[in-house]
């Protein structure tokens, strides 16, 4: 079984590095959980709090609603995700090569963490707006940040691009929908995959691979 980044997002409070009560952290795991398999909608506080082994009414100690867990969930997800892109795009070596590691990692991430990112990508619509609001400036910084690599590997003439917003949209796009297809029985492992995919968007950028 691949290894999921729930943890990387929330560390458990018995490793010293998550102030958060340890009730709450298992109520965010529960949440990515029951939100992954059933959706948003379809998911109950109740559905929520027996996955956490606690009564419905616990769970309002810590979150007022189950749409404050979907906040929360959304916001750190694409928050690691946009730092992940930042890491990679500003990374050594000529652009092409940050590129496809941008995109190896990108890939493989959402392979590992399959259940957050069909949360933090298909779930949107269920945000509140304030909650919304901050979720799309952090995606719209990714994309920044995508396209910004883009234009310098344009420049030094690395990449044949004729529309850099587009083409940073399907790289992201490639990635992302890894969570919604990627099971333990898919037979390439996430870093496999990462490479696969690193190689094809280089070749749809036009570099020569």
């Amino acid at each position: 079984m691949t290894s999921t980044p729930i943890a990387d997002l929330w560390p458990a409070p018995t490793g010293g590095t998550d102030s958060r009560p340890e009730a709450a952290y298992r109520l965010l795991q529960a949440a990515v959980e029951s939100f992954a398999e059933r959706g948003f909608h379809a998911t109950t506080t109740r559905d929520i709090a027996t996955a956490a082994g606690m009564s419905p009414a616990a769970l309002y100690i810590h979150y007022p609603s189950k749409a404050a867990l979907l906040a929360e969930i959304s916001q750190a997800g694409h928050a690691a995700t946009l730092a992940l892109v930042r890491r990679t795009a500003a990374g050594e070596g000529e652009p092409a090569e940050r590129m496809r590691r941008l995109v190896e990692e990108f890939s493989a991430w959402h392979a590992r963490g399959r259940m957050v990112g069909r949360v933090v990508n298909y779930e949107l619509h269920a945000l509140p707006e304030d909650a919304y609001a901050v979720v799309a400036a952090l995606r719209l910084d990714i994309e920044r940040e995508v396209s910004a690599l883009i234009e310098e590997g344009v420049a030094a003439g690395a990449f044949t691009v004729s529309e850099v917003r587009t083409a940073a949209r399907a790289v992201t796009s490639l990635g992302i929908d890894v969570s919604r297809w990627y099971t333990d029985r898919s037979t390439e492992t996430p870093e496999e995959l990462g490479r696969r995919y690193g190689e094809l968007v280089l070749r749809m950028l036009g570099a020569q691979v």
